[in-house]
């Protein structure tokens, strides 16, 4: 299951063209539930790209920097020491 949300969000579709209307403090907040595959793969030369999809077929790609892939690691690795998610 794949959640939107969108605040502030306005555009204007205009003869099959969208179009931004108001001011650019657009934000969005994306979550991917009962994912059933996810990979990481290289992105270019410097980052990493962590890649989700569910049963439905929507998918969300997150690009990190290696630093930051390692932190996600070790944050894992805490979970697995001290969670019961693990047992």
């Amino acid at each position: 299951m794949l959640s939107l949300s969108l605040e502030e969000f306005m555009v204007e579709l205009n003869e099959g063209s969208i179009k931004n209307v108001g001011p650019t403090n657009k934000s969005a907040t994306v979550k991917l539930f009962d994912v059933e595959e996810a990979e990481a793969r290289e992105f270019g030369d410097k980052r990493v790209k962590l890649v989700f999809e569910d049963e439905d077929g929507n998918e969300v790609q997150v690009s990190l920097f290696p630093e930051d892939v390692r932190k996600i690691v070790e944050d894992v690795e805490a979970l697995e020491d001290d969670s019961p998610v693990f047992e």
